[in-house]
């Protein structure tokens, strides 16, 4: 005999509040993490399109397990993440102490951003445009062969002039 997850969430709630409350519970870290996930598991079947099924209970429980691993996957994105900050890991700082931002530094940076964009203004019109739009806006050659009536090809020349062109300065002013 075929169960039938039933459709309206009355009917859910009476039947599987309890169970899921109680498996949530002995794996959650508070009662309010587990009426959460609870709630977002009745929000998921809801919205699913499930047809009818040899056993119900095993597969609401089944999204349950994997609501619970998919919420301790987040969780330990986001600590990784909190500790690679905290370390200084990742925003271009080193061994924890934060790098100054110093005047100096900074007039640095200004002027390496004002040699790039010297050169991005020597380009053609054209090839700035389409090197602009390509690393920039992260617009695909073949999209950009489209918007200027142009082959593939004659895209990934402009892209490489500009590349050349800009390294070539760079390089130059070092």
């Amino acid at each position: 005999m075929r169960a039938v997850i039933e459709p309206d969430l009355q009917g859910l709630d009476r039947r599987y509040r309890p169970a899921l409350m109680a498996f949530f519970m002995r794996r959650a870290a508070s009662h309010s993490d587990a009426e959460d996930m609870t709630q977002e598991l009745f929000a998921k079947l809801a919205a699913a399109q499930v047809s009818p099924m040899d056993n119900a209970d095993a597969y609401i429980f089944q999204m349950a397990a994997n609501l619970l691993r998919d919420r301790s996957r987040r969780e330990r994105v986001r600590t990784n993440y909190r500790a690679s900050v905290h370390a200084g890991i990742g925003i271009g700082i080193g061994s924890g102490d934060l790098e100054s931002l110093d005047p100096a530094r900074v007039l640095l940076g200004r002027e390496s951003l004002g040699e790039v964009s010297d050169a991005l203004r020597e380009l053609p019109d054209r090839t700035r445009a389409i090197f602009l739009l390509f690393r920039l806006e992260g617009m695909k050659q073949s999209e950009l062969a489209t918007l200027y009536g142009v082959s593939v090809s004659a895209v990934q020349k402009h892209i490489f002039k500009a590349m050349t062109h800009l390294t070539r300065r760079v390089r130059a002013g070092e």
